[in-house]
């Protein structure tokens, strides 16, 4: 049952994000080191710009990992449903 309340719910596969980001790294690094060796620089300074973004994104995962585990309600915990009627200042 959608709640619309999803994005705020979502949970992400940090695990999975920080070996895919260590693959990326990998692979732009070599990518940037083979383009320069072969004399492509415009292919070089690509793999180094997409180095650079898969840094940061791993340093974001970092962060997200080194939080540790915040309250992720599970299967069984019926999904809240915001208020209807929100009271109005007076």
């Amino acid at each position: 049952m959608r709640t619309g309340s999803e994005p705020t719910t979502a949970r992400s596969a940090l695990r999975m994000r920080f070996w895919l980001s260590l693959w990326g790294v990998f692979w732009s690094i070599f990518g940037t080191a083979v383009f320069a060796f072969v004399g492509r620089p415009g292919w070089a300074a690509a793999c180094g710009v997409l180095w650079l973004v898969i840094t940061a994104d791993l340093a974001m995962i970092l962060r997200h990992m080194r939080q540790g585990p915040h309250f992720q309600p599970g299967p069984d915990v019926p999904p809240y449903r915001p208020p209807e009627h929100r009271r109005r200042p007076s």
